[in-house]
């Protein structure tokens, strides 16, 4: 075996480990959002997961990675759609051309489990009242829309010909997700009482340890999305590039964690869990365009200020009236904008020179050059995303309606979407639980859900 065969086989193996890694983020995803938002609804939350991922896959191995990564022009892949046997087992040949260290193979899967994240963002700010149905529908629109921009900025496209520097996918990942997340919260309202008085009313998810496990696993995802990215064991001359990509990752998500927890005691008196939740997952947002591009001072830096906009973009959004259960527009989308343009401030030139992108940022060059391309490619992914997503879930709305009734939403999209219920016990006698009276609920039907805690026995008292 020659020693090329050697190289592609350990970058064959390395992209599809970090390729499992991200596809583990949806777990992560499922615990996040299942406990942040209220017991009523998270099987949905956390089975809606299963489904996108599913509608995902299949999208995008049908049209979305030939548009994103195909041979084509500078806009829009043409070639490589349903792949053939060939053009997934080949390397650096038509029509996937741009993988020139890997096979097609472990291309789609690398990049369809990025798609996927994409898509578990969206739906963060539409939580707890979009029809089921949506979910399909939204769900094979936005991964065309996201396939589009990908190959704008990383599959040879006008974006990727000018340089900007994205490396993991703060704009196309996170910040896309974001702004089709930011368009269904606007056309979906606000859910029941969440404004009623003309202020924000809390609606507390009903479980922060799920949340805790949900960013720990993220976090621990997030080791094959930015290091994954090199594509190879070697980038440029530097063996173990990825390596590096993973210390400014974490060195990051720490930073963030930090910094969301003070910036919560500061502004809320207390140091709310769920805000230093945010700010870990808004510093990984931020550095996952940067990893690759900045010295490790500067990824601290990136996950401090990102730590600061989770806390601040939280409040400000709920604050202009904007009902986003998750807090996906701040920590994906604000944060993702951060992210973005810090990496043309903090672009190191040799690591810009390794990765062959852009160049230095302005900080080591003085030049302003790499900012405006980075704020170009934001403006550019914005508008188009976020007009499409518009667009797109406008029309289904008059069409057909996109949000639940008021009666499904107060009774849980659980049983009123699924027929049962994420804690049955709860809600209906179980035989060997702590069963509750029943309130005639089954399968959606009756009055609102009044849900009980367990009543724990007390113990007889022993015989004298």
């Amino acid at each position: 075996m020659k020693n090329s065969d050697l190289l592609l086989a350990a970058n064959t193996l390395w992209v599809v480990v970090a390729a499992v890694l991200v596809m583990f983020m949806q777990a992560g995803f499922a615990f996040l959002e299942a406990g942040l938002t209220r017991m009523k609804n998270a099987a949905h939350i956390a089975g809606k997961n299963v489904l996108i991922f599913g509608v995902c896959s299949l999208v995008y191995w049908a049209v979305g990675f030939g548009i994103a990564f195909g041979d084509g022009n500078k806009v829009i892949g043409t070639h490589g759609f349903i792949p053939s046997v060939d053009s997934l087992l080949s390397v650096g040949k038509a029509p996937y051309s741009f993988f020139t260290t890997i096979p097609g193979a472990a291309g789609y899967f690398f990049e369809v489990v990025f798609a996927g994240v994409s898509l578990a963002i969206v739906w963060g700010a539409m939580a707890e009242r979009a029809k089921l149905w949506v979910y399909f529908v939204f769900g094979a629109a936005f991964t065309v829309i996201y396939s589009i921009t990908s190959h704008w900025v990383w599959g040879g496209g006008w974006l990727f010909g000018l340089g900007m520097q994205d490396f993991a996918g703060s704009t196309v990942v996170h910040y896309q997700g974001a702004l089709a997340a930011l368009a269904g919260a606007l056309l979906l309202g606000p859910r029941i009482g969440k404004f009623d008085g003309g202020r924000g009313n809390a609606i507390p998810g009903h479980n922060i340890p799920y949340a805790v496990l949900g960013t720990l696993i993220l976090w621990f995802g997030w080791f094959g999305f930015n290091p994954g990215s090199t594509l190879s064991v070697v980038t440029g001359h530097r063996i173990g590039f990825f390596a590096y990509v993973a210390l400014t990752t974490n060195l990051a998500a720490a930073a963030g964690a930090v910094s969301g927890a003070i910036t919560a005691w500061l502004v809320l008196r207390k140091p709310d869990i769920s805000m230093m939740l945010n700010g870990v997952l808004a510093a990984l947002v931020a550095v996952t365009a940067a990893s690759g591009f900045v010295a490790p001072w500067a990824a601290v830096v990136i996950g401090l200020v990102a730590g600061v906009i989770a806390v601040v973009g939280v409040l400000a959004v709920e604050r202009i009236g904007i009902d986003d259960p998750i807090g996906a527009v701040a920590v994906h989308g604000v944060s993702g904008v951060w992210g973005t343009v810090a990496t043309g401030l903090f672009a190191v030139p040799a690591l810009a020179a390794t990765l062959n992108t852009g160049r230095g940022g302005f900080v080591y060059t003085g030049s302003l050059h790499q900012v405006w391309i980075q704020l170009l490619g934001l403006a550019a992914v914005g508008a188009f995303t976020f007009s499409a997503s518009f667009g797109c879930l406008w029309t289904m709305k008059r069409l057909w309606g996109i949000r639940v009734e008021e009666e499904t939403e107060t009774a849980g999209l659980d049983v009123s979407e699924h027929g049962m219920w994420g804690y049955p016990e709860f809600y209906i006698p179980v035989p060997g639980g702590y069963g509750t009276e029943a309130h005639g609920h089954l399968l959606g039907h009756g009055h609102a859900h009044r849900p009980q805690a367990p009543v724990i026995p007390e113990a007889e008292p022993e015989a004298a």
